[in-house]
């Protein structure tokens, strides 16, 4: 039997070596702005409608960044995230909106120091460290 594995879009979006990670309400994880798609929906689509739900603004210049296969955070212990990550530009400042608690701008080690972490965002990190993108 197969993983389930549940396609989800992320933006990678860097600011001074330090990369946006978002936190929901319901979780104590941080992870990428994005989330799933709605049917119909492109991941570029997706991620526009994401990113304006999660930090109320808009988003320029997406480009394709990375796919990466991970187990998934909050999920059952064999299902897997397929996450598909972007990069691009805020058209504005973003803000915590809808269901983000909270947004930060974290460096590889603050990430891994926090209590709950996401392994894609791990693998995202350590791949933004070797291009020397983040600290």
């Amino acid at each position: 039997m197969t993983a389930p594995v549940i396609p989800v879009v992320g933006l990678v979006h860097v600011r001074e070596h330090r990369l946006l990670v978002v936190r929901s309400h319901a979780k104590g994880a941080f992870y990428l702005p994005g989330g799933k798609l709605e049917p119909g929906e492109t991941p570029v689509q997706a991620l526009h409608r994401e990113v304006m739900e999660e930090l109320g603004v808009g988003l320029r210049d997406v480009a394709e960044h990375k796919r990466y296969l991970e187990p998934a955070y909050g999920e059952g212990p064999d299902t897997l995230v397929d996450m598909a990550c972007f990069t691009g530009d805020l058209a504005g400042t973003p803000s915590p909106s809808g269901e983000i608690a909270e947004l930060r701008f974290v460096t590889a080690a603050e990430y891994a120091a926090h209590p709950e972490t996401a392994p894609a965002i791990h693998r995202l990190l350590a791949d933004l460290v070797d291009e020397r993108l983040v600290s």
